[in-house]
């Protein structure tokens, strides 16, 4: 990270600037990450560990080498990130030369150049718990002063997460209803259109959308879109 440092308390100040409805859940990620990355004290990387089901996934990363730390926890599913996601906790590793839970992945963070690391962790939703990273150069970067700067960010990266999950979700359920209603009204114009050519019900013209949908392997808006369609070009020839 090349990117000039800024006061923590800056940091919180800008994130809780972040408006929801023009940034998007990968674009808080992000920022979450950039954020911490410039603010926390003795931060040399940063990354945010997503963990859904037994699935963990860095969702974003300062540097390639965050990922990649985060990723040998993901390969053996076991570290201090995925602890921390599970347990909530915040799990530090004072010193990769004398870390004895992790032994072969600290070994693997120290040839890297990593000498300690800080996971905090991030409550989002039911199904999706998290985990903020912070890598440090040395050991014992993160003494509790240090710590404890980081856990205030990851209490307003959490909530600031939650919120952007819930919007997103709440955006793409109306992406998916508003898509739904132009499908049905597209069925209709279809059916009203085979009912009067047909002189037949509501429910034979449905039927006979569907059938024509499962002989053609298309579905049935397709079918109707196709045929509204070809009906608008009659009327304008």
């Amino acid at each position: 990270m090349n990117q000039p440092r800024m006061d923590p308390a800056d940091a919180l100040a800008e994130l809780g600037r972040v408006r929801l409805d023009e940034t998007n859940l990968d674009d808080m990620l992000r920022r979450i990450a950039e954020l911490a990355g410039r603010s926390l004290p003795r931060a040399r990387e940063v990354s945010v560990t997503l963990v859904r089901g037994r699935a963990g996934w860095t969702a974003a990363f300062t540097s390639d080498l965050a990922r990649q730390l985060d990723e040998w926890q993901y390969q053996e599913q076991r570290g201090p990130c995925l602890d921390a996601s599970a347990s909530g906790a915040s799990i530090s590793v004072p010193d990769m030369v004398a870390e004895q839970r992790w032994p072969a992945w600290a070994a693997r963070a120290r040839d890297a150049g990593v000498g300690s690391s800080l996971s905090i962790g991030l409550p989002i939703q039911e199904s999706v718990v998290g985990a903020l990273n912070v890598y440090g150069g040395s050991a014992n970067d993160f003494d509790p002063p240090a710590i404890a700067v980081a856990e205030r960010f990851a209490a307003y990266a959490a909530v600031a997460l939650a919120n952007a999950h819930l919007y997103d979700s709440a955006a793409t359920l109306a992406d998916q209803m508003q898509e739904a209603m132009r499908g049905r009204a597209v069925i209709e114009q279809a059916k009203g259109i085979i009912m009067g050519e047909r002189r037949c019900s509501s429910e034979e013209a449905f039927a006979l959308l569907s059938k024509i949908s499962q002989d053609s392997n298309r579905k049935v808006r397709d079918v109707a879109e196709a045929l509204v369609a070809k009906a608008a070009r009659k009327t304008r020839a």
